[in-house]
């Protein structure tokens, strides 16, 4: 329903090669140059995309569109005043590939969803992605924004299929994925306070920042899990006069997110 090396040949050591090899080694240098550089602009561009890229509304081939989701989606059991979201294996590319695991969470039904433009929904690297995405928005204009985020497991532990508490503590673990909550950098001093919470046999890390210099806002609520391949972040976001009249409903929100 929803969519948003190269290996060096062995050394031969003779005065008729050295001139091969050292033509060799300066190409290699400047291909692996080049692609640093490329991985840099991709991360940039993905961060700045995060907080910051237009809200394309009415996905073709989803039910994202400028409308408000209560009128899709059905009341949440726990409270009938929230609609709830479930994601499914035909949402997102990451979910049809099997590296995320289907997700849940509640929101207002005035909420409208918005379509995750192509370069950071994961489409263009799925199965094998190696940096995050986005797999989900939703917002509102009065209330704040919501995401969800996926990173390769690879990308934070060698262990396969490894739980969130393999990763290390939930200050090891926002040290790495926090630029991915503000949308642009991640400062130890930002963080106000952060929780462990146990639902069936899956750990939760949750986060409170406070982030003046976000580009998403500058109050951000995060909770994170690790299942299957991915580690799996819910962000919250909302600026000073959305989180005034709103952190109560936000905070609910992010309370209800499950994998």
């Amino acid at each position: 329903m929803v969519t948003a090396s190269v290996s060096l040949p062995s050394p031969i050591y003779s005065s008729a090669t050295t001139t091969s090899r050292s033509n060799y080694n300066s190409s290699s240098l400047n291909q692996r140059h080049r692609s640093s550089n490329q991985s840099l602009t991709l991360r940039r561009d993905f961060l700045k995309g995060l907080a910051l890229c237009p809200l394309i509304l009415g996905a073709p081939n989803s039910g994202a569109r400028e409308i408000d989701v209560g009128s899709v989606l059905p009341p949440a059991p726990s409270d009938p005043s929230f609609v709830i979201f479930k994601a499914s294996s035909k949402d997102t590319p990451a979910l049809r590939a099997g590296n995320v695991q289907p997700y849940q969470f509640i929101l207002p039904p005035t909420w409208k969803q918005a379509r995750v433009a192509n370069i950071l929904s994961g489409n263009y690297c799925q199965p094998k992605c190696a940096e995050p995405w986005v797999e989900v928005k939703f917002e509102d204009e009065k209330q704040g924004k919501v995401q969800v985020v996926a990173s390769p497991l690879i990308r934070l532990t060698n262990k396969p299929n490894a739980l969130i508490e393999d990763i290390g503590n939930p200050e090891k673990l926002i040290a790495s994925l926090g630029p991915f909550v503000t949308g642009n950098t991640y400062d130890p001093d930002e963080l106000v306070e952060t929780s462990v919470e146990k639902i069936g046999d899956q750990t939760y890390y949750k986060y409170v920042l406070e982030t003046p210099f976000a580009l998403t806002g500058t109050h951000n609520l995060a909770k994170a899990t690790a299942k299957g391949n991915s580690v799996v972040l819910f962000v919250v976001s909302a600026n000073d006069k959305q989180w005034q009249s709103s952190q109560k409903t936000l905070k609910t929100m992010l309370d209800s997110f499950q994998v």
